[in-house]
């Protein structure tokens, strides 16, 4: 079972790959863009899977990888769902609460999002309770890390600017949603076999 398991999350991370790379050579048709907003809805959720470069893409596609091995439990069409929930969410923020961002391209926002709503669900489960604690401690701490000082290194590994508002409403959003699923108790967590 554990090997079928390992197997369901390399074919999940390879398919987001491997679409996010695809979506990578049309990179200016893709793109979140502040004054096309409204006439090229289809870049409130691909702005989240193009990136600014290859490097970038690399990135924010290892950290993806991690996520289904360190949530193991989480049900892969959970995951599906954040990823076309969370890009919207982020991209009418954007619109709405920062209109002088003009452009943006990046995964990391709804990756933050995902990882703190993956931990926030699993602190139900007492096996994976203190991991999820620390993930989101971790994750917090890099929101006021940033807030405070900034992303400067990212920043120059992929040659732009590290827009740290969409990691802030990332973790902001990915953690209402991890709310709303507790409270309503849906099942997002598989069952231990």
């Amino acid at each position: 079972m554990e090997k079928l398991k390992l197997n369901d999350s390399m074919q999940f991370v390879m398919v987001c790959a491997i679409f996010f790379a695809a979506l990578q050579f049309f990179q200016q048709q893709f793109i979140y863009r502040h004054d096309i907003f409204f006439t090229q809805p289809w870049r409130w959720w691909t702005g989240h899977w193009v990136h600014v470069g290859w490097i970038h893409y690399l990135l924010n596609v290892l950290v993806f990888a991690c996520l289904p091995f360190l949530f193991p439990n989480i049900k892969k069409i959970s995951l599906i769902i954040l990823l076309l929930l969370l890009p919207p969410l982020l991209s009418f923020s954007f619109y709405l609460i920062y209109p002088h961002i003009f452009a943006y391209a990046g995964l990391s926002g709804i990756l933050h999002g995902l990882f703190i709503f993956c931990a926030i669900v699993s602190l139900k489960n007492k096996t994976d309770r203190h991991f999820s604690a620390l993930i989101i401690v971790i994750v917090l701490a890099k929101i006021i890390w940033e807030y405070y000082f900034g992303s400067l290194q990212t920043a120059q590994l992929i040659g732009s600017p590290v827009l740290t508002q969409a990691h802030l409403l990332g973790v902001i959003f990915g953690g209402l949603l991890a709310v709303f699923i507790l409270i309503f108790q849906l099942q997002v967590v598989q069952k231990n076999e």
